[in-house]
């Protein structure tokens, strides 16, 4: 039975409905909608453990995608006719709904961006550019993908700024402390990930935000890994950037979110010049579009956003609070499981975290581990995962690591452990 999506004004879940974790029968139902999910391995339906990478698609997002291009495939914002109509409100439409999804004030705050790469990349281009000069520090985190570190040195090293670091103790917890120390009146930015991809670490963000904020300093989280696993409510947060992936929230890959607020996204200029973010074009000057369409130049991937919104849809159908509640319910399972095995070390111990359990093994190295998962039909990452200051921080050279979604189960975890023993019983 697959589960219904929702509409744009979907009303609220009762506060049990939101606080009970999904069933064990519901989570067989919601993986019938995942034709991935039973893809076969050696005979067997493939276990699934990649989704810090990317989230496998419901039929739903599937589906609405397959219909935009047979019926509805246009221009938007740019046609008089019924087809360019049709993509210009479903588009616009999605853009409302993770608006709703996000807790966004405005929906002109909500810019679509090829992912929170590029939202990352557009922030430090547009304000970082604008604002940051000599000597002024930007802060970031010893846990942060590289898509959160590149960018800033990038920019740094134009502007002769310093980019400072916010340590992790050996649980993969942020030293809060240390980062008070690092707020001064020459931080011009603070960018941190909202959940670690590599230690699953849920990072104390609103009592990071107010600490920047108490010193004027505004704030971007990275939550490409939080969407698809916490309710989020950016509002409430107080952030004054949000960036996120569509492709690891079961949505299509290629398409994101950048939330900004509007009184820095006013101020902010354009971050690429052409189609659809102009008022007026002239060889003397040009007169760009007002909110958010001066940062989505050129045609935009409008099946990807119309997907996305689907994909809002889903997961709210079901309740990210009990989604939450469930994926903590697995994470400690699977902790357990690792734990009481021999010659695994879990990297990444932190008290709050998401559905990523990191490992190493004494006997094995994590690539050697990723390809004997792979001949038992367990699907993991080994790897630095784009986080390599964390693989140094913990002096190890990468780790295997298997990241969890909704649609896991116990028996996927069960699997894990078997592949884990099948590794000892290679190289022990």
């Amino acid at each position: 039975m697959a589960i219904s999506t929702a509409t744009a004004d979907r009303p609220a879940q009762s506060a049990a409905e939101e606080t009970e974790a999904l069933t064990p029968s519901e989570v067989e139902r919601l993986r019938l909608d995942f034709p991935a999910l039973h893809v076969k391995r050696n005979g067997k339906s493939l276990v699934y453990l990649d989704n810090a990478a990317t989230s496998q698609k419901p039929k739903a997002v599937i589906e609405r995608l397959d219909q935009y291009y047979r019926s509805e495939n246009a221009n938007v914002h740019r046609g008089m006719h019924y087809l360019s109509e049709v993509a210009t409100a479903a588009y616009e439409d999605a853009r409302k709904k993770v608006q709703r999804f996000l807790g966004i004030p405005l929906t002109c705050e909500v810019v679509f961006t090829r992912g929170t790469t590029e939202g990352i990349n557009l922030v430090a281009q547009t304000y970082g550019r604008k604002n940051v000069g000599p000597d002024d520090e930007i802060i970031i985190s010893a846990m942060e993908h590289h898509s959160n570190i590149v960018p800033w040195q990038m920019l740094c090293d134009e502007k002769g700024a310093k980019l400072r670091v916010v340590p992790v103790d050996d649980r993969g917890e942020l030293v809060l402390d240390e980062y008070a120390r690092l707020l001064n009146g020459r931080t011009k930015l603070v960018a941190v990930t909202h959940v670690s991809n590599a230690l699953g670490t849920v990072n104390p963000v609103k009592e990071i935000i107010a600490l920047a904020h108490a010193q004027g300093v505004p704030v971007l989280l990275d939550g490409a890994q939080a969407t698809p696993h916490l309710p989020v409510n950016v509002q409430a947060l107080d952030c004054d950037f949000y960036a996120c992936s569509a492709h690891k929230m079961f949505g299509p890959t290629g398409i994101g979110v950048l939330y900004g607020k509007a009184e820095f996204l006013n101020r902010m200029p354009p971050y690429q010049g052409g189609g659809d973010m102009i008022l007026s074009v002239t060889f003397e000057k040009t007169t760009y579009s007002g909110l958010p369409y001066k940062f989505e130049a050129g045609t935009p991937d409008i099946a990807g956003a119309i997907g996305l919104g689907e994909a809002v849809d889903y997961l709210e159908a079901i309740g990210m609070r009990r989604i939450a509640k469930y994926e903590h319910e697995l994470t400690q399972y699977g902790t357990e499981l690792l734990s009481s095995i021999d010659g695994v070390r879990i990297i990444g111990t932190a008290k709050e975290k998401a559905g990523v359990l990191s490992f190493t093994m004494e006997s094995a190295h994590p690539h050697d581990i990723g390809q004997i998962f792979n001949d038992c039909g367990v699907a993991i990452r080994a790897g630095h995962h784009c986080a390599q200051p964390v693989m140094q921080r913990f002096g190890v050279p990468a780790t295997a690591r298997a990241s969890l979604a909704f649609y896991n189960t116990k028996e996927d975890l069960d699997a894990l452990a078997v592949a884990v023993h099948k590794v000892k019983e290679v190289f022990d």
